[in-house]
Formats: C-alpha cells, sequence, structure tokens
C-alpha cells in the first residue's frame, strides 16, 4: 500500500537493515495516523553539506539540521483527516505525501548528546518528520505536546514490535 523510497547522497552508509528500520518508522507512522490511502515518501539520506544546502535554499537557514520534512499535501488541521485535496500521481494512483532528508552527522552526534543510539535517534527523527508530512507541527506549546505524544506512541509501538 504505502511505498518509501530511499535514495542516499553522501553521508554515513546506511545499511539495508538501517533502511528497513526507517521505512518501518515512516510506515507505523502512518498506520497508527490513520492513513487508509497508499502513500509515497521518499528519503533522502544525506551528510551536514548536503543538509545545510537545502536548508538554506527552501528555509532560509544556513546551517546543518537532523531532518528536513517536505509536505507535498496541504492540510486545513493536522492529520490525515485534514486533507485539503490529495495530490494523487497519475500513473501509480498514490498520495504525494512528500520527502524527508536526513543528515547521518547530525544524527550521531544528537545521538551521543542525549545518549542515545544512533538507531534511536534516527527513527525518532524519522517518525518525527513523517508527522510533519501529515501537517503536524510544533510551533506552540499545546501543538509540541500533540506532536511528541505521537511520536512517543509510534516509538513504543516499534519496540514492543522489533521486541517479540
Amino acid at each position: 500500500m504505502h511505498k518509501v523510497y530511499f535514495e542516499q547522497r553522501g553521508g554515513n552508509f546506511v545499511s539495508p537493515e538501517d533502511r528497513k528500520l526507517i521505512k518501518s518508522a515512516v510506515l507505523l507512522t502512518l498506520e497508527l495516523e490513520s492513513v487508509d490511502k497508499g502513500c509515497d515518501v521518499c528519503v533522502l539520506i544525506t551528510d551536514d553539506l548536503g543538509i545545510q544546502s537545502y536548508n538554506l535554499e527552501y528555509r532560509g537557514k544556513d546551517k546543518a539540521t537532523d531532518v528536513l520534512s517536505f509536505p507535498m499535501q496541504e492540510f486545513s488541521f493536522p492529520g490525515w483527516s485534514g486533507i485539503v485535496d490529495m495530490d494523487i500521481d497519475l500513473v501509480s494512483g498514490q498520495v504525494l505525501l512528500g520527502d524527508i532528508i536526513i543528515s547521518t552527522e547530525t544524527i550521531a552526534r544528537q545521538a551521543e548528546e542525549f545518549s542515545h543510539s544512533v538507531k534511536h535517534e534516527t527513527t525518532l527523527m524519522v517518525i518525527h518528520s513523517t508527522l510533519h508530512l501529515l501537517g503536524y507541527d510544533h510551533l506552540d506549546d499545546e501543538s509540541e505536546i500533540d506532536m511528541r505524544t505521537r511520536e512517543v506512541k509510534v516509538l513504543g509501538e516499534l519496540v514492543r514490535i522489533n521486541s517479540n
């Protein structure tokens, strides 16, 4: 139903196992958010220099960051039910949900800073980005709490599934 596409341009090598984890994080987030139409999500894996160029070009911020999300849909309010009008690929029939860009270098530094594994930090940032693709944001305290609650829910479910 949902499809996750990968491209790597620089950054630390992302193994097939890591790609599987990233894909699982995207798919489970979509499932728990009740996304009932097939979606395409593209994930670009890069380094700090690569993500910095995207951050400058699209956000006017000349610095590296952990992840960037580029939603392709418009939402009147956060969540799948808030989608205004679906932009659907005419060939595949899939909803073009958007793009996620990950800097493996920033993720690795953050993992060390927060005493997480790189896998944990990557998973959390992918869940975070996927929620952005669904219209969620953290611009005020209320929306930040809502987004963090959703992240924890997906992360907890992933841990439960992977421990079985």
